[in-house]
């Protein structure tokens, strides 16, 4: 199969752990390694970002990065991309030619915006559709389409609208554009069963939603291998983009209450922020969670490490006790994932993908979301009993390697899109045999 991810923001190449380089560049690089892996050809379409990129980057034999010129070749942030979009779908479109791909698959609702674009200016290419009975192209009511549409949201505005409020800085049109998104592509993949729930309630028919979680690298992550040394006696794990949703400021609160609590020998490590080398400091986030530690007298109980080569993160991991993930709210979730598969208890807040993945008192412990005390409390029962975290890290690393491996991942993926060209005239399936 030939196929063609759009990730806008989201360069499989980036550097993680920046304001706008998290999960879904993990996610989208994994996967479709794992595709090519499976046989497939794959393009990775993203937005040129900087001067010097070459255009295309072969990043494996049947797997090829794409920059396309679309905006400034300079970093934009995320939610000022939307009128770039047309251009990126020119770019992808004239990539294609007279050889569009079998599936275009969007990432994020922006990269929809540019996949659906791509499929029709294709279409108009290479002329109309057949059609069926009624004279619609099958699947569409207002548009003819030969490239079948796959959209994965990562995220949905309706749930950052919620949490956010105010502060959420999503430009206006996402109300109405990212369920259009939805309502247009032939079939969602979903990472986890609360998205659906959030699907049907924005209108758009949960019939044609897959759910396919995301994965881990096995090959990475896992409990063999070295330690990381840590200076106390136990240690705390934060890991990944240093945002105010992400909750990290709670577990810097939950510190003086585990001291109360007996636990005073502790360090919570936190890893991520400062895409740029020699930018820690200079980061909004990092300085407003300094000077929080600070102002609670345990500025000494937290080291900020940021940016960490991913290839040490399993030791980073394999060295803590508790690996905390308190988001305000969350789509999904890899570092949960990381973290089980290194076989490392994990406390979660009860949002979104990560009630999927973590067990409450089977791979880790729930707790409600933007709650000190009860993070406190978690890991008191964690700290105060080793045999639990062995426990709990024993069966994480066993749930992991049974359903989050990327190619049980691509294989979900590659069904997704089976159903949806399935529903294509014959015509549009030639040539597309898996």
């Amino acid at each position: 199969m030939k196929i063609s991810m759009v990730s806008e923001h989201a360069s499989p190449l980036a550097a993680l752990g920046g304001v706008d380089a998290g999960g879904q560049n993990v996610h989208v690089a994994a996967l479709s390694e794992a595709l090519a892996r499976r046989g497939h050809t794959v393009t990775v379409y993203t937005r040129r970002d900087a001067e010097d990129l070459p255009a295309r980057v072969k990043a494996g034999s049947r797997l090829e990065v794409v920059h396309v010129d679309a905006g400034p070749p300079c970093h934009v942030p995320k939610d000022g991309l939307l009128p770039h979009m047309g251009d990126l779908a020119q770019g992808i479109a004239e990539d294609w030619g007279q050889r569009p791909p079998d599936v275009v698959h969007g990432h994020f609702w922006m990269s929809g915006i540019a996949a659906l674009e791509a499929a029709r200016r294709a279409a108009r290419r290479e002329g109309p559709v057949a059609r069926d009975s009624t004279g619609r192209a099958p699947g569409q009511d207002d548009a003819e389409y030969r490239v079948p549409v796959i959209q994965t949201f990562h995220a949905l505005g309706t749930v950052k609208r919620r949490h956010q409020g105010s502060e959420d800085t999503s430009p206006p049109q996402r109300r109405w554009l990212e369920p259009a998104v939805g309502r247009s592509v032939d079939r969602i993949i979903a990472t986890c069963s609360d998205e659906v729930f959030e699907l049907k309630a924005m209108g758009i028919d949960a019939g044609k939603v897959s759910i396919a979680p995301c994965g881990v690298d096995l090959g990475l992550f896992s409990t063999d291998g070295p330690r990381a040394p840590k200076p106390r006696a136990h240690r705390l794990l934060s890991v990944g983009r240093l945002v105010p949703r992400k909750g990290v400021d709670l577990v810097i609160r939950a510190l003086p209450l585990l001291a109360k609590a007996g636990f005073t020998d502790v360090e919570l490590l936190i890893v991520g922020g400062g895409a740029e080398p020699g930018t820690l400091h200079a980061d909004p986030e990092v300085r407003r969670l300094l000077d929080l530690a600070e102002g609670l007298g345990i500025a000494d109980k937290v080291t900020l490490a940021g940016q960490v080569p991913r290839e040490a993160m399993p030791g980073i991991f394999r060295s803590a006790d508790a690996v905390v993930c308190t988001p305000w709210y969350e789509p999904f979730g890899i570092v949960p994932l990381e973290a089980m598969a290194c076989g490392v208890p994990v406390v979660a807040a009860a949002v979104g993908g990560l009630q999927d993945t973590v067990l409450d008192h089977g791979t880790g412990l729930h707790v409600p979301p933007r709650d000190p005390e009860a993070i406190a409390n978690a890991l008191a029962v964690l700290l105060g009993n080793p045999d639990l975290r062995a426990e709990l890290g024993a069966a994480g690393q066993a749930r992991a390697r049974a359903r989050y491996s990327w190619d049980r991942v691509a294989a979900e993926t590659e069904k997704a899109y089976q159903l949806a060209m399935a529903k294509l005239p014959a015509l549009r399936m030639e040539g597309a045999a898996l």
